[in-house]
């Protein structure tokens, strides 16, 4: 019993969601960043992605790595879900950068951008990685936003395991989509 607690405590750090910057209430940082679409360079800006209903935006820690690939996938299978709730969808990622063009085709299927989150917005979202030394890492930390299309934060889950999401938000989004429909 002891040692199930000892393990309990070691994983609670790294099981329980971060504290996050942005709790929902709060205002989500207006940004643009160079990204993909199937394969081909866009840009990404979140003020016109909000004028056309509630963003999903997800960060993960680099393309092309086994749970970010999963995520991904999970996000493109699940678009038109999120599309009918009105929402659009949006990864970012400060890891391997210079691959996003074919990741946005071979893992999104070419169905939602993925943009390079520079240093401010991983500071500004607090998705900054840190290392088991506390030390600031170079990668995004695995966290899902769901922002309303006045910007503020609406619902936020951090957590390593990519598992819930797409789920998560997607029920968030739904829920927003229930309560304002017009």
């Amino acid at each position: 019993m002891r040692l199930k607690l000892a393990f309990a405590a070691l994983a609670l750090p790294f099981a329980m969601p971060a504290d996050a910057a942005l709790p929902p209430g709060v205002k989500a940082p207006a940004f643009t960043a160079k990204g993909a679409v199937a394969g081909k360079p866009i840009t990404v800006d979140l003020k016109a992605a909000l004028k056309k209903g509630p963003v999903v935006l997800y960060f993960f820690p680099a393309a092309f790595t086994s749970g970010c690939n999963a995520e991904a996938h999970a996000f493109a299978e699940a678009l038109p879900d999120f599309t009918k709730a009105g929402a659009t969808v949006i990864g970012m990622t400060a890891g391997n950068i210079d691959q996003l063009e074919q990741f946005s085709s071979q893992y999104c299927a070419g169905k939602f951008a993925v943009a390079a989150a520079s240093p401010e917005v991983a500071q500004g979202y607090d998705v900054v990685s840190k290392k088991p030394d506390g030390t600031v890492g170079k990668f995004t930390s695995r966290t899902s936003y769901v922002i309303a299309p006045d910007g503020k934060v609406l619902f936020v889950h951090s957590d390593s395991n990519p598992a819930d999401h797409i789920r998560l938000t997607l029920a968030a989004v739904q829920k927003y989509h229930a309560t304002h429909r017009s």
